[in-house]
C-alpha cells in the first residue's frame, strides 16, 4: 500500500469563516492525500459549519484530495443518532466511524475506523476488516510494541493502518462539557465558550503545573505529539497512513515538514525543531510511542 499523509477533522470550535478558509487553503496548498471533515466533538457546533460542508467536499475533491467524512465520537440523543444516519446518505464518500453505533450502521459497506474506536489487538482488527473497514486509525496511546503486531496483521487482512503523528492527542470524551463548567455555565447554556480557545483550554494541576487541555467535552494532551522522527520506523512496521491533527498554527507548513521527512528531503530532527519553535511553550512529546509517560520527549531516532 502507498504511504499517505492524512489530515484529521478539526476538533475545535473555530468560527465558520475560519473553518471554511482552513479547508480552502488545505485544498489549494497542503501536500496531504486524505482530508477528514465533519464535527466530531459536539453536535451543537455543527450548524455553524453545515453550510460550508458541501462546498468543502467539492473543493477538496477537485483538488485531488480523497475526502473522508468523520462521524461524532459520543452520540447520546436521538437527534445525534439521526445525524449519524444522515451521513450515510452522502454519496460517493468514505465515512469514518468514531463510535460503535456508527460501526453498526456501516457494517457491510466500505468505511474507515477512527482512533476513538478502541483497537488494541489483532482479533478486533480482523473483526472490523470482516465488516468492511478498509482502514483503521489506531488509538494515540499505543506504544510501538503494540503497533507492530497490529500493522503486521493488517497487511494480511488488506487493511491500511493509520497512526496520528502530529497534534494534541485525544485522551477522553465525556457527556459533560468541561469548557462550560470552567466558566460557571451549564452544558445546555454553554454560550459556545469553547470558541474562545482555538486550540483548547489549558488545565493546570492544583500546584499550578501545566497538565492537560480541554476542548468542550473532550480531554486532550497539553503537549503536541510529534512523531516526525519515527516515520521510517512506522513505515518499516507496515503503517501506511500518517495523521496530522489540525490546530490554529500553519498546518500547510506542518504538512510540508512531514511530507519532506517522508520524501527524505528533510532530517527528522530539523522538522521536530521547527515544530517545537512554532508550537512554543506547550512543547512536543512522543512518550506514548516509546512506552513512556505520554508527555515525555525523546526525539528523532538515531
Amino acid at each position: 500500500m502507498d504511504t499517505q499523509l492524512t489530515l484529521g477533522p478539526v476538533l475545535f470550535n473555530w468560527t465558520a469563516d475560519a473553518w471554511r478558509d482552513f479547508y480552502w487553503r488545505v485544498a489549494d496548498e497542503a501536500p496531504v492525500d486524505v482530508v477528514h471533515v465533519g464535527e466530531i466533538v459536539c453536535s451543537k457546533r455543527l450548524p455553524f459549519i453545515a453550510e460550508h460542508l458541501p462546498e468543502a467536499l467539492e473543493r477538496l475533491t477537485a483538488a485531488g484530495k480523497r475526502v473522508v467524512v468523520s462521524s461524532p465520537i459520543l452520540v447520546t440523543t436521538e437527534r445525534e443518532r439521526q445525524a449519524v444516519r444522515d451521513l450515510l446518505t452522502i454519496g460517493d464518500v468514505t465515512i469514518e466511524a468514531n463510535d460503535t453505533g456508527a460501526l453498526a450502521l456501516l457494517a457491510g459497506r466500505p468505511h474507515a475506523v477512527g482512533p476513538f474506536v478502541n483497537v488494541y489487538n489483532e482479533g478486533t482488527l480482523a473483526w472490523l476488516a470482516g465488516r468492511g473497514a478498509g482502514s483503521v486509525t489506531l488509538p494515540g496511546e499505543l506504544p510501538a510494541d503494540a503497533i507492530r503486531p497490529l500493522a503486521a496483521a493488517a497487511r494480511t487482512l488488506g487493511v491500511a493502518v493509520e497512526v496520528q503523528v502530529f497534534g494534541r492527542l485525544p485522551l477522553a470524551i465525556s457527556a459533560r462539557c468541561y469548557h462550560a463548567r470552567a466558566q460557571g455555565l451549564h452544558k445546555d447554556g454553554c454560550r459556545f465558550v469553547c470558541g474562545e480557545d482555538p486550540d483548547g483550554l489549558s488545565v493546570d494541576t492544583l500546584d499550578g503545573e501545566p497538565f492537560l487541555t480541554v476542548n468542550g467535552t473532550q480531554t486532550l494532551s497539553r503537549r503536541y505529539l510529534s512523531l516526525a522522527g519515527r516515520l521510517d520506523e512506522l513505515r518499516t512496521m507496515g503503517v501506511t497512513r500518517f495523521r496530522l491533527s489540525p490546530h490554529s498554527l500553519d498546518m500547510v507548513e506542518v504538512a510540508r515538514l512531514f511530507r519532506a521527512v517522508l520524501d527524505g528531503t528533510l532530517a527528522a530532527a530539523e522538522a521536530d525543531a521547527r515544530l517545537a519553535d512554532r508550537i512554543g511553550p506547550a512543547g512536543i512529546a512522543d512518550g506514548f510511542f516509546l512506552g513512556k509517560p505520554g508527555a515525555a520527549w525523546v526525539g528523532a531516532a538515531a
